[in-house]
Parts: structure tokens; sequence; C-alpha cells
């Protein structure tokens, strides 16, 4: 395992085979760590945060919010949205998008049936799929040393399970990542039909969305007439088909369910185990949860996170990446911010930044890398163990 990485940190491999080692090294440390908390979690009777009453490794691998994608394969989406006594929306399926369990359902015959057999085999095949992506994306802006060290601390960071468990992240990432690259690349017309998929893989698209209009301004601004009029109607056509995309679930949701905040009331229904009910604003949310918790205490924290990330994106080593990394994730992370209660579920949807691991505080030198890689197994296991019995990631 510690050679596998070393070969990789090391840059004695290109192309393909750089991603594809680290993958590989990655999996088995995700693996060993969920079979060993598995294994003892049945030897012991440990109850699980997430019940699975077919009790194998794949269904511990299909726990939390799996169940829904699992009912979207084989039910798909319901009419009539569930509701309380009292007429209040609860959690349900809507909040999830269907490419995943799309290609799940696709996969199900191939494997006996099993969705959670096909959910992690899905899952796992994107996982790799995005590590080969965002190593070529890395190297586009970087070289392929960093792209590799890029890659090792994407693959073993303390989310890095979810490179295959039965979630939609994986997918996802590919998707956005291809997207991403091929923006960097000015492949123009592969950004649209990639992120038109990605739109119904996850939320989120719309920062592909941002970054091509910051992209398009870039370059006017920098070639001013010598822009060939083909990239700029390129770029304008795919900006506002992802973007279009990007806001379509909610229409759909509305257009089967019958209700026009369907969408918007699934989502809050997740809230209120944390903040109560609450009416949604854009770019409150992050000030709700901490005053509700910490008052106004909370309310300085955030400013202070958010002043942070200024300094964060703002760097010279960050912005060295160029302005298309540093357009979409920033435009990510405002997404976060506009609409997002922060949760346990922060890490997991921070990792589309990833790309901004090329950057010198992360793979700036080797020793640097590996300090980094220690803290991401470290708490890597502390995931696998606080997400699997006391909660969800």
């Amino acid at each position: 395992m510690r050679r596998l990485l070393a070969v990789g940190l090391d840059g004695r491999h290109r192309g393909w085979t750089a991603p594809l080692i680290v993958w590989l090294a990655s999996r088995v440390v995700s693996t060993v760590l969920l079979l060993t908390v598995w294994l003892l979690a049945r030897a012991n009777g440990w109850p699980f945060a997430s019940y699975r009453r077919e009790g194998t490794f794949l269904s511990f691998l299909g726990s939390w919010d799996a169940s829904f994608y699992r009912t979207i394969a084989e039910h798909g989406y319901p009419a009539t949205l569930p509701t309380d006594a009292d007429g209040h929306v609860l959690p349900n399926p809507w909040a999830f998008l269907p490419v995943f369990p799309a290609l799940a359902r696709v996969v199900q015959p191939l494997v006996g049936g099993s969705f959670w057999a096909a959910g992690v085999l899905v899952a796992t095949l994107a996982g790799a799929g995005a590590c080969v992506v965002l190593w070529r994306l890395v190297r586009a802006v970087s070289d392929d040393r960093r792209a590799t060290r890029a890659t090792a601390l994407f693959a073993v960071a303390p989310t890095g399970f979810l490179l295959q468990v039965a979630y939609a992240e994986s997918t996802f990432l590919l998707l956005l990542f291809g997207a991403l690259l091929a923006l960097v690349r000015r492949r123009y017309w592969f950004v649209l039909p990639l992120g038109l998929v990605a739109a119904f893989t996850k939320p989120g698209v719309l920062a592909l969305a941002v970054a091509l209009a910051v992209h398009l301004v870039v370059r006017l601004v920098q070639e001013r007439r010598a822009m060939p009029v083909r990239d700029a109607v390129a770029i304008v056509v795919a900006g506002l088909g992802i973007a279009v995309a990007g806001l379509a679930w909610p229409v759909v949701a509305s257009a089967v369910t019958g209700r026009p905040d369907a969408y918007l009331e699934t989502e809050l229904s997740w809230w209120v185990g944390f903040v109560g009910r609450q009416h949604f604003a854009p770019l409150t949310p992050w000030f709700t949860m901490a005053s509700t918790w910490l008052g106004a205490g909370g309310v300085v924290l955030v400013v202070v996170v958010l002043a942070g990330a200024v300094w964060f994106w703002t760097r010279r080593d960050v912005r060295a990446l160029g302005v298309d990394v540093v357009s979409f994730t920033a435009a990510y992370a405002l997404y976060l911010v506009a609409v997002f209660l922060p949760q346990q579920s922060l890490p997991r949807l921070l990792v589309p930044t990833a790309p901004l691991l090329g950057a010198d505080v992360f793979t700036g030198t080797r020793g640097r890398t590996v300090a980094w890689l220690v803290v991401g197994v470290c708490l890597q296991a502390v995931a696998v163990v606080l997400t699997w019995f006391l909660g969800y990631p």
C-alpha cells in the first residue's frame, strides 16, 4: 500500500496509470477501514445509525439516504408528497436526482438484481474515472507531480469512502471534473453535455455556468476582437443550457406532484431536526444554523469563516490554478453558502472543490503532501465510525 502511494507521489507513472494506481491504493485503505468496522459491528452487535435488514457488507455500503436512490431505481418518484398529520412535507425521493439511480437500475440485472451491488459498482467505477479526470485537470493547470499528489489527497480524504458507497457523489464528480477539464481546454461543446447530465445527478452545477460566464468575460477582455465568434457562441450556449438544466428539477417536481413548492418543501423537511421549520431565503441558512445553536457568537463565527474563505481563494498559490478552477470552486462555495444548511454533510458537499488540492498549501512539497495524506487517512477512520454509528454524511 505505502509503495503504491510512493510510486504515485514520485511521479514515476504517467497518463492513466498514475491516477489509477492512486485510486487502487485509496480503495485498499477505504475498503479495509469499512470492512473492519462492519465485521467488528457484526461481531459485537453494535447498532448502526442506518439499519439495513439485509445485513450484508454491500447493504452496509448503501446506508443512509441510499435507500432513497433504491426507491427511485425500483419504483420511481411519488406523484404525491408524503406529509405528517399537520400537512408538512416529509423527507422523500424528490430531494434526489435521477441519473445515479437510473445507472444503478441498468446495472442491477448484471449483478443479480441487488441495488446495493449495482450502486456500489457504479459508484466505484465512477470514482476511478473521477480520479483519472481530476488528475488530468490538475495537470492541465499545473504539472504531473502536482496532479498525482492532488489526486492522492482527494482519494484518501476524510470523505474518501464516498468513492465506493451507493451515493451519487462519484458520478457527479466524474461529470463535473470532466466538464471543468473541457472548459480549461476550451472544448466548449463538450462542457454542455457533461454539464447537462451532471445537473440531473446532484445539485450544484450552476457553479459551472458561472465559471463559463467568467471564462467568457476574461477571454473577451484579453483577446478583444481576436476571440473567434464561434467560441463565444459555444460558451454562451453551454452556459445558458447548463443554467436552465440546473434550475429544471424543481419545475419537474412541481409538474409531477402538482405542488409549486414540492422540491423546496422537500429540501426544507431535512432542516427540521436542526433548526425547526423555516422559510427559505438565499444566503441565510448558515446564519440561521449558527444563531440557532450558538446565538450571536455563531453569527460572528460565520462571518469569520466567510472572511477566511475569501482570503483562501485570493491566495497567490490558489490563483495560480487558473481562472476556471478558481471561479468554479468559488462559485460552488458561494452556492453552498446561499442554499445549504451547514451540518455534518458539509464535508461531503465540499468535495467538488477538490481541484483546489493542486495549490501549494496542499501539494507544494512531498512532505506537505504526505502530512495531509496521514491526516486524511486518520480522519477517514474517524468519519467512518461517526457516520455509520452516530449519524450520516
